[in-house]
């Protein structure tokens, strides 16, 4: 149910961000706010109190973000109190996020790697996973796994390109194990 709410209210933030053209304008200000309301567990805590007026609420977002952000995006966090819908604001703003990054054609890869690469290996994988999709810029997120062994694990969404060599292994000894011996 939650994911329904935060999908419908990301989804009518960003029509109303296309409408006005202020994408970018609301894909900033949605990324600050969420890094906002991470760091301060005080202010997240207020939104979330059951015992707290609406309008208190209200009042606390608007003197806090009031002429720091667009009147859009203000009342957009406005409308997400009246609604009772600011327990789930950050998941809101984060699948906003998300829904803009496809718009701009921005993919996140999460690549692990058996051994830490170099700055020119990121460049070059980033530049490959450019090549070979529809995506024009990349969020990279690297990892070490030594279990791997070599190789590299490449996840986009939920495709998943595994050419690492513990996976080969296993594959081939699944293929050994049902080879049948006459």
């Amino acid at each position: 149910m939650a994911k329904l709410v935060e999908k419908t209210y990301a989804d009518a933030l960003f029509k109303l961000a296309l409408d006005t053209n202020s994408i970018d304008v609301l894909f900033e200000e949605g990324k600050a706010i969420v890094q906002i309301l991470e760091e301060n567990e005080d202010l997240l805590k207020l939104l979330r109190h059951p015992k707290i007026k609406k309008e208190e609420k209200i009042s606390v977002i608007e003197n806090v973000f009031k002429n720091r952000v667009s009147d859009d995006m203000t009342g957009f966090l406005v409308l997400t109190i009246e609604k009772e819908r600011h327990n789930e604001l950050v998941g809101i703003l984060e699948e906003f996020i998300s829904i803009t990054k496809e718009h701009k054609r921005i993919g996140i890869a999460y690549v692990t790697t058996a051994i830490e690469l170099d700055d020119a290996r990121k460049k070059e994988i980033e530049q490959k996973l450019i090549n070979t999709t529809n995506y024009v810029q990349f969020e990279m997120h690297y990892s070490v796994d030594k279990d791997i062994i070599g190789g590299m694990i490449i996840r986009i969404k939920d495709r998943v390109v595994d050419s690492s060599i513990k996976s080969k292994i296993e594959n081939m000894s699944k293929d050994l194990y049902n080879i049948q011996l006459a």
